[in-house]
């Protein structure tokens, strides 16, 4: 049950975010861009740092060298990366995007949470306790100061 209301209150707080964000700037398709960059870049991120975890515990690469499943997620990583640096080129205020640097920051943060959690609720069948709510509403809090004016 908690992880039902987990999911629909990440969902709901990373809708909120995404209306804070875009409706407080001035090109909102542009953050949109750099949001769904961002999310896709997180995806591969998790699956590099985490995916070798469960493909262990099933079996599948327990005799596999660690330099080996290394080089592998390093090749996962080479799209995050692959998404992940225009994410934050178009983005970016110095670049003519909509985010300060300190901006982009949070929404990884937040995003690479939901991100993981869904991640580790699906993959792992991880129980969601009261304590990742409280860190993940902190999260939100963290983003709507960031974009206060």
């Amino acid at each position: 049950m908690l992880s039902q209301r987990y999911i629909f209150l990440t969902t709901f707080a990373t809708c909120f975010t995404l209306i804070i964000v875009t409706t407080s700037l001035q090109s909102p398709m542009n953050a949109l861009v750099t949001i769904i960059l961002l999310v896709a870049a997180n995806i591969f991120m998790t699956f590099a740092w985490y995916g070798h975890l469960k493909l262990q515990e099933m079996g599948k690469i327990a005799n596999t060298p660690l330099f080996l499943v290394i080089l592998g997620s390093w090749f996962i990583a080479f799209f995050e990366y692959s998404l992940q640096i225009p994410a934050n080129r178009i983005g970016y205020i110095g670049n003519g995007g909509t985010f300060s640097l300190v901006q982009l920051k949070i929404i990884q943060e937040v995003i690479t949470l939901l991100v993981f959690s869904v991640f580790s609720f699906t993959v792992f069948k991880t129980q969601i306790q009261w304590n990742h709510l409280a860190a993940f509403f902190c999260l939100v809090l963290a983003v709507y100061f960031v974009f206060m004016k």
